[in-house]
């Protein structure tokens, strides 16, 4: 059995679809406001629709590079079956747009496999305010419900209340955090964490990292370190580069997700504060613009609310 293979466990409990549907709230009304208004009048789906429907999608942030692949998708089918009705549309998109998912983030997180890395090393990237360190916190917290060993290491040492923040959430969650004095050399405090992690035999190594979108030159050089430094106490370290974003900006989350991906190599994303925003589309369109898979989605203030990303649950409760 592989470290993490916990994840094969049903998440569909009704608490958490109940959390996922309340967290997609904001944006199920908007959008569905909006797509009643781009079909009033109309029994069938038209060019005029279709203009409509393209609206619907750019100002719900699905983004206009995905919004044209879903309408000429949608084209496509119309032309194909002749006639489609307006009271057909929604079935339709929820079609499309699962089957982009699926296209885009073909691993699925009940059953993804980490293998058996011991410790599974987890370099967190983002921007401040995005809702780094709290995804940090819950990460840990549903990692260590699941019995693994978890050890944080504070390497955002720039901000005195990122190390603060990081050393509060592993109180409350109950796991070990490494941390040194702000302004410390962020490399040093990695490879002490990781160090540290190895000598207790601990199952996961999340690190935080600073929340500084500087020049590229310079955060490829500032990740790059962090990297190397990890490699020389576990090997291929680190195994996931998880980059946070926080879902209500919108089209601003797409501009931070193309600099941290052309600065290191994001190989999964975790989109924050869905709950507060009617921006949840922005899933659809960054899964689909970078072909990194979305794995975690936040719905919620609650601890619990950090939630494995499930295409068909995500478009399932968008849609209900």
């Amino acid at each position: 059995m592989g470290l993490f293979d916990f994840f094969k466990k049903k998440e569909t409990a009704p608490e958490a679809q109940e959390a996922l549907d309340k967290g997609l709230e904001k944006t199920k009304e908007g959008f569905f406001s909006k797509i009643t208004k781009a079909v009033a009048g109309k029994s069938t789906v038209d060019d005029e629709v279709l203009d409509n429907l393209e609206e619907v999608l750019v100002t719900s942030d699905v983004g206009v590079t995905t919004t044209l692949k879903i309408i000429d998708r949608i084209q496509a089918r119309v032309a194909k079956d002749k006639y489609v009705s307006t009271s057909e549309l929604n079935n339709l998109l929820r079609d499309e747009i699962q089957l982009l998912l699926a296209e885009n983030n073909s691993n699925d997180f009940r059953t993804f496999e980490y293998g058996d890395h011991k410790p599974y090393v987890i370099m967190v990237v983002g921007v401040n305010g995005v809702g780094k360190t709290t995804t940090i916190g819950k990460l840990a917290h549903k990692l260590k419900n699941e019995n693994l060993k978890v050890v944080l290491g504070a390497a955002d040492t720039f901000r005195a209340a990122a190390v603060d923040q990081i050393k509060l959430w592993g109180e409350r969650v109950g796991v070990r955090v490494v941390a040194q004095a702000m302004g410390s050399d962020p490399a040093s405090v990695a490879f002490d964490t990781l160090q540290s992690a190895v000598a207790n035999k601990e199952d996961v190594v999340i690190i935080d990292t600073a929340g500084r979108l500087h020049n590229k030159v310079g955060l490829m050089n500032e990740l790059g370190k962090i990297k190397n430094v990890m490699q020389k106490v576990v090997p291929n370290a680190p195994h996931e580069i998880l980059l946070v974003l926080d879902g209500s900006t919108g089209q601003n989350a797409f501009e931070q997700c193309k600099q941290f991906t052309e600065a290191t190599d994001v190989n999964a994303l975790a989109i924050t504060k869905l709950d507060g925003t009617a921006k949840g589309g922005v899933v659809i369109g960054i899964s689909d613009q970078f072909k990194i898979p979305v794995k975690y989605i936040g719905v919620g203030e609650k601890m619990d609310d950090l939630q494995l990303f499930d295409k068909k649950e995500f478009v399932s409760s968008l849609f209900k």
